[in-house]
């Protein structure tokens, strides 16, 4: 008998698959099954039209070894899923294709970027993810509820997570617009404030770097589209040409608010300066208005016996309704040219 202290049997024991392992199951007509990645030789020898989607988080390179032995993926893309910092592109490799996508996340009102790399064969799927990028997991709960999707196979499940990877685009843009709206009022102010302006150029950087994850990401959209790839097929085309379409609207979007925020530092700039101008127009007239009294009376400051309204008796009260007069007509051009 098999007292406590006796070592567990090994097939005793539960296989699980490692941590970086999000996801993996098998779709088919059954629906879904979740299953080890030593597992998936075994399904794929059933020609059932079944279809194994695995999803990664910054793998270890024997999980990447082991899935490349399995799928017969090439060096040079497990080389890339593996070290990440790649550009948004798609490759074709024997029968299979490599695509990279950046993907985005708001945190603390910043944007982190992230990346997505996916091998996609016949009857399987791969997603490599690495960064800040959000979980797959609604894009595989849209395949799971939706049959004609699932019948596609593994095409169906590439295009809900390159949709998934646009959609997650779309709040933080909409944050971006909100945030501008909120600083309308104080870009028209006459007032300056050095944190708008620090706020309207953080702005601009972050869609400026948005732009640069964005754009590329419709060159592989639409090579998807135009792909002769037996992997994409017509039907798969159509629901990526949706995925496409709300790219280039994303991006357009991007565009017009980077020219808001580039015109908006441009209105504030040029308020601010005739602010200050006006200030200074202010300033000077009544600078002017002060000369010409101080003028006037600093004559009586010179010790000279000879000067002529000094031994008249109305030499005062003339001299004080001219300075009135003199600062009454300047007060009334001043006022007429609006320097007041």
């Amino acid at each position: 008998m098999q007292t406590t202290s006796d070592p567990i049997p090994a097939a005793a024991a539960t296989a699980v698959n490692p941590a970086c392992v999000v996801n993996c199951a098998a779709y088919g007509p059954d629906g879904k099954r979740d299953i080890l990645l030593d597992d998936i030789s075994n399904v794929l020898a059933i020609d059932d039209g079944s279809f194994v989607w695995i999803g990664l988080y910054e793998p270890a390179a024997d999980v990447l070894a082991q899935l490349q032995a399995e799928f017969g993926l090439h060096d040079l893309a497990i080389e890339d899923a593996g070290k990440a910092h790649q550009r948004p592109k798609i490759e074709a490799y024997g029968d299979s294709l490599f695509i990279v996508a950046n993907t985005a996340q708001a945190i603390d009102e910043r944007i982190a970027y992230g990346e997505t790399h996916i091998f996609l064969g016949a009857r399987y799927l791969v997603t490599v993810r690495h960064g800040a990028s959000l979980s797959y997991a609604p894009a595989r709960q849209r395949i799971e509820r939706e049959p004609e999707l699932m019948a596609m196979g593994a095409p169906a499940a590439l295009y809900a997570v390159l949709d998934a990877i646009v959609d997650n685009y779309l709040p933080i843009v909409d944050d971006f617009k909100a945030t501008l709206n909120a600083l309308e009022a104080d870009i028209i102010s006459e007032q300056f404030h050095r944190g708008i302006v620090i706020r309207l150029y953080q702005l601009k950087r972050e869609l400026t770097y948005m732009r640069v994850a964005v754009t590329p990401l419709q060159d592989v959209l639409s090579q998807l589209v135009r792909s002769s790839s037996p992997l994409i097929p017509a039907e798969a085309k159509l629901y990526i040409r949706d995925v496409l379409d709300h790219s280039v609207r994303i991006n357009e979007t991007i565009d017009a608010i980077r020219d808001i925020l580039g015109t908006a530092l441009g209105v504030n700039q040029a308020l601010v300066t005739l602010t200050q101008g006006e200030i200074v127009k202010k300033l000077g007239a009544w600078a002017a208005l002060l000369a010409a009294p101080t003028l006037i009376t600093s004559w009586y400051g010179m010790n000279f016996h000879d000067m002529p309204e000094l031994d008249e008796r109305y030499a005062y009260p003339l001299l004080i309704g001219g300075v009135g007069v003199v600062m009454v007509m300047l007060y009334r051009m001043f006022k007429k040219a609006r320097w007041l």
